[in-house]
């Protein structure tokens, strides 16, 4: 991956093309374009009837962008069940630096002091690519998906990419499309503006900062490496290690990662903003 940069990703995803690594000490990372994509609703997404009491009960303080690379490392850890994971090195250094651009985000469910879980995620325009969650607390990266879908109703998303179909992600009524139903998705997402602050929790700058916004239009007007492998098995082993994701609009990082906020809703309030969107 010597001389792929942030920006070169950024432009595999506007094509619909994510990256993978077989190992975490591999070096090497493949760029993806499955047959089938997973991608979760936003109108139309479930809340399973234990998981909306535990989400009422807001167990977890719920922050945005304060703690991403810690995030990002738990998610690359080997947990019980997973003793390898798909984010390598190099993988991790290209999202922190999207992150540092504006254009990757967490969300993080915080208990004592302490991380308990959370997810990460691209953000491009309209649509979100979810890319990894982990959780040491129960229901903790659950949690954290439903703050993300509520943030990405709020800020006028239209996709959020999973990547791969599960069982996990079915009952949030998840669904499998074919690549070519995929690419009209993204591409109509491309075509809004997502925000990912509306709903709070974090201090925007007015607009996208001057390089996040230049790396936009470059990365929706490229055709660079877009091809990629036949996929794996990000889906099964992501979610029952714990991996998904979540993500942000373009906007200018700085401001954003220092503010440390909540994420500015509580969970009966975030509950009825995905039913009225449903």
């Amino acid at each position: 991956m010597q001389g792929f940069s942030a920006k070169d990703l950024l432009a595999c995803y506007a094509r619909g093309v994510f990256p993978m690594a077989d190992a975490r000490e591999d070096r090497r990372v493949f760029l993806i374009d499955p047959e089938r994509r997973g991608v979760i609703p936003l109108k139309g997404f479930h809340v399973p009837r234990r998981l909306a009491r535990t989400v009422r009960a807001d167990p977890f303080e719920v922050r945005v962008d304060t703690a991403f690379a810690e995030v990002v490392a738990q998610c690359a850890a080997a947990g019980p069940g997973r003793l390898e994971t798909w984010i390598n090195h190099p993988i991790e250094r290209l999202y922190g630096r999207l992150h540092q651009m504006g254009f990757a985000h967490s969300v993080e469910c915080w208990e004592g002091g302490e991380l308990k879980g959370g997810l990460y995620g691209v953000s491009l325009k309209g649509a979100f690519f979810g890319e990894s969650m982990f959780s040491r607390a129960r229901d903790a990266s659950k949690v954290a998906l439903i703050h993300l879908v509520g943030r990405l109703i709020a800020g006028g998303y239209l996709l959020l990419d999973a990547q791969f179909m599960t069982e996990h992600l079915a009952q949030f009524g998840a669904e499998e499309v074919l690549r070519e139903a995929y690419h009209r998705r993204l591409e109509a997402a491309l075509q809004v503006e997502g925000d990912f602050y509306r709903l709070g929790g974090g201090v925007a700058a007015a607009g996208a900062s001057s390089e996040g916004a230049g790396v936009a239009g470059a990365a929706l007007g490229s055709g660079a490496l877009a091809g990629g492998a036949a996929g794996s098995t990000f889906g099964a082993g992501a979610f029952a290690g714990g991996a998904l994701a979540a993500g942000a609009a373009a906007v200018g990082t700085a401001a954003a990662a220092a503010a440390g906020a909540g994420a500015g809703i509580g969970g009966a309030e975030l509950l009825q903003l995905i039913s009225q969107a449903s």
